[in-house]
């Protein structure tokens, strides 16, 4: 199994199929050279790396896109997160602490926008994870 093949496996289990696919549809001749970079680089070299497992990732990567202001990769994320496999599955409450955490390193008008992103996606219909 070639590096692409084993970073689509982690992006999968990380964001779902339906997400992946998703993506990978909307690949076209201009931007299909970065989804090949993302997959085999972010998805299988930092991913598919033992160390931290997923759930930290998921705590980190949530975090530093609050930081970035990268709310549409926030919302991503989240679902991702409260709909991801039950060893890595996060819940409300542990994206309510993210989001506290952030407010002081990361300012408090970035969380209270995330607050507002994550509590529009907690109240879709159905995510595994239970609702504020």
């Amino acid at each position: 199994m070639n590096d692409y093949d084993k970073g689509l496996l982690n992006r999968r289990r990380v964001l779902g199929d339906a997400w992946v696919d998703q993506s990978l549809a909307r690949r076209d001749e201009f931007n299909a050279e970065f989804q090949d970079l993302i997959t085999r680089y972010a998805w299988h070299e930092i991913w598919g790396r033992p160390a931290l497992g997923d759930r930290a990732r998921r705590l980190m990567v949530l975090s530093t896109l609050i930081a970035l202001k990268s709310y549409e990769e926030f919302a991503m994320h989240v679902r991702a997160a409260l709909d991801g496999p039950p060893e890595s599955r996060l819940t409300p409450d542990d994206i309510k602490e993210v989001i506290l955490q952030a407010a002081i390193y990361c300012g408090v008008p970035a969380a209270n926008h995330a607050f507002s992103v994550a509590r529009e996606i907690l109240r879709e219909p159905g995510l595994t994870a239970a609702r504020p």
